[in-house]
């Protein structure tokens, strides 16, 4: 039970009389602090509430450490720089039309005998994120005119059935041969 003075619209009663507030008299009688302090609690409470719903941290995230998530993949392209049992013919954008495959890139690392490239254009087939070629010994890169792919360098890449069209159809970037490809492709 609590022991309250009676307020009558500001002033206090002459014989400053004290009235008894319990739960059996319901809400009637309740002095204007008693649903002042009411009132105070209901709104921390529902704004502890809201805050607990939406309070995010300026990440965004809710005070927890949000896991990473993980990067998809980068898309590849696996080609061979294999020796073909066919003769070398003289570059012409005829011949080099019908590749599957064309690009103009950069070579991010060789290691263990494949160069990796991130390519910048593809000029037909299926573009992806980098294309890895697997590089043929050093011997038969001689005798076949193959390309000798070096880090940082740029190269324009032709192959056709996984295989790297040798003979000068790909090689180190030159005006020349950009213009075999511009010539081929519609550059």
């Amino acid at each position: 039970m609590f022991r309250t003075r009676l307020w009558h619209r500001g002033r206090v009663p002459e014989d400053d009389t004290l009235t008894d507030e319990s739960r059996r008299t319901g809400t009637r009688n309740r002095s204007a602090l008693t649903w002042t302090v009411a009132a105070a609690v209901v709104l921390l409470i529902a704004a502890a509430v809201v805050y607990g719903l939406v309070g995010r941290d300026s990440d965004g995230g809710n005070g927890a450490t949000q896991e990473p998530t993980e990067q998809p993949a980068p898309t590849r392209t696996e080609l061979v720089a294999a020796p073909s049992t066919s003769r070398c013919l003289t570059p012409d954008p005829g011949v080099l039309r019908q590749q599957e495959i064309a690009f103009d890139g950069v070579v991010r690392s060789v290691a263990g005998g494949l160069a990796t490239l991130e390519p910048s254009r593809f000029y037909v087939g299926e573009p992806t994120d980098v294309v890895v070629v697997k590089a043929p010994d050093g011997d038969l890169q001689k005798l076949l005119a193959a390309v000798d792919f070096r880090e940082g360098e740029r190269y324009l890449v032709s192959a056709t059935d996984g295989a790297v069209t040798l003979c000068g159809f790909s090689g180190p970037y030159t005006e020349e041969l950009a213009a075999l490809y511009d010539e081929a492709f519609g550059g």
